[in-house]
């Protein structure tokens, strides 16, 4: 999607790649994982099925709030916060559309921003009423949601993730990535030579792989 791209283009020359990085992985991957030690051992114990996907948040926590102590206070708690969650990250998301029409197309700012939300608007609407009232309409055997989902989960995002890995990897090369990382020579990146490997040859393969067993060609 371009996002961190995007995202990269607002660092400040000062601040430190490495450090940054790092502390976006761990704090992603822990949330992620205690999303899934909170979420699945209720989806086991109610016989749901634990491939339901986006929606599995929506089926697991309504059967466990009803019997917790206060649970409906918690309940309107946890998808107030939900919403929240969703809404401001749909605004930094559209920040990446935004960006691209103004820099590319040579929109206004507020153009841009009125075209890009009530085009997402559209889309989103689209997308909740194919879990609802437009369930039956099918693309390539998919809801419009279905399709929408699978399209970048599984084939934009794993493409575009390869992609700047070997660009990074192989065309920007060690010196200009060692410029970046260092601040022009301002700050030691001892981790350069494994990072450099990492990006060259490990991710594109570990990508290829994931993005091989989301298109079934492979399974693990």
């Amino acid at each position: 999607m371009g996002t961190l791209i995007t995202y990269g283009s607002y660092i400040r020359k000062k601040d430190n790649l490495g450090s940054s990085a790092a502390i976006v992985v761990i704090a992603d991957t822990t949330i992620a994982i205690l999303a899934g030690v909170a979420i699945f051992p209720i989806v086991f114990h109610f016989g749901l099925k634990p491939t339901e996907g986006v929606g599995l948040v929506f089926k697991t926590l309504p059967n466990i709030f009803p019997q917790m102590t206060g649970g409906t206070i918690f309940a309107v708690l946890f998808f107030v916060l939900l919403s929240v969650a969703a809404i401001t990250s749909s605004i930094s998301l559209l920040e990446v559309i935004v960006a691209f029409f103004v820099e590319r197309l040579k929109m206004k700012r507020i153009n841009a921003t009125i075209f890009a939300t009530v085009s997402v608007s559209y889309l989103g609407t689209l997308c909740a009423m194919s879990l609802g009232g437009f369930s039956d309409f099918r693309l390539f055997n998919m809801n419009f949601f279905d399709l929408l989902d699978s399209t970048s989960a599984k084939i934009l995002l794993p493409l575009g993730g390869c992609f700047i890995a070997l660009f990074v990897g192989w065309f920007y090369g060690k010196g200009k990535t060692w410029r970046e990382l260092s601040n022009r020579g301002k700050l030691r990146v001892g981790y350069l030579n494994i990072f450099m490997f990492l990006i060259k040859y490990v991710a594109p393969l570990a990508i290829a792989l994931v993005f091989l067993n989301g298109l079934g060609l492979i399974k693990f």
